[in-house]
């Protein structure tokens, strides 16, 4: 069996070229990352993309035909473990709200400075990336108005709905539901590891447990399994 390789392997998909050579040269500025493949449509994405085994895909978000937002749900249900992040010139909270929906990892202006694409792209390929904020908030809006529930007691069985109750059949440990609630909130390593006092390199250690015993692929997974499990409230 051939070992691979230990650089990110990038494919890329945007209609204009000068898009396309403009990603290229940020991504190969960094000898970490090697480009293996690009494509013009999300036609030719999704023909190409399982041949190339890329570790992740930068999706333009807007073009002609098949879009990046259903290029991206189409590839998501090929390759779920597939990273795909979203490009485009729009920094509408909407715009990365329906782009997560769709299974894309992270969201990248096209204006931004090629040091922090590159920051950001290496936090995405590592899973250390945290979730904006705001679109924590926006999935724990959209989570509770499509799954109501009393606020105190399961009608009829007289029994507490707290987050106690909810979480009783998680396999996490304790310190393992603390570091998910929040990584479900959009705090970073960092953040994490200041709030409970460990070093960066144990909330790794706890994040990539936490994945492996949930069976989920990154943060965005973890949150919507923490809202689901009541442990964000």
């Amino acid at each position: 069996m051939t070992e691979r390789t230990s650089y990110v392997r990038v494919f890329l998909v945007d209609d204009h070229p000068h898009g396309r050579e403009g990603m290229r040269d940020i991504v190969m500025s960094d000898g970490s990352f090697a480009v293996v493949g690009e494509a013009a449509s999300g036609e030719e994405a999704i023909a190409s993309i399982p041949a190339a085994q890329p570790d992740l895909v930068l999706m333009d978000i807007n073009m002609p035909g098949m879009g990046g937002l259903e290029a991206t749900q189409r590839l998501k249900l090929l390759l779920p473990s597939l990273k795909i992040v979203m490009v485009t010139v729009s920094d509408d909270i909407t715009h990365l709200f329906e782009a997560i929906k769709r299974g894309a990892q992270g969201y990248l202006l096209k204006n931004v400075a090629p040091s922090a694409w590159m920051e950001y792209l290496r936090a995405v390929s590592l899973d250390e990336a945290p979730m904006p904020k705001e679109l924590a908030f926006r999935l724990l809006q959209e989570f509770t108005s499509s799954n109501p529930q009393p606020s105190k007691r399961q009608a009829g069985t007289g029994q507490s709905l707290d987050k106690h109750a909810a979480v009783i059949t998680t396999p996490l440990t304790e310190r393992e539901k603390e570091v998910l609630e929040r990584v479900a909130t959009g705090a970073s390593n960092r953040d994490i590891a200041g709030v409970l006092g460990l070093s960066e390199h144990t909330v790794k250690n706890h994040l990539k447990n936490i994945l492996q015993k949930l069976h989920l692929d990154n943060r965005v997974q973890l949150t919507r399994y923490a809202l689901e499990q009541g442990l964000v409230v």
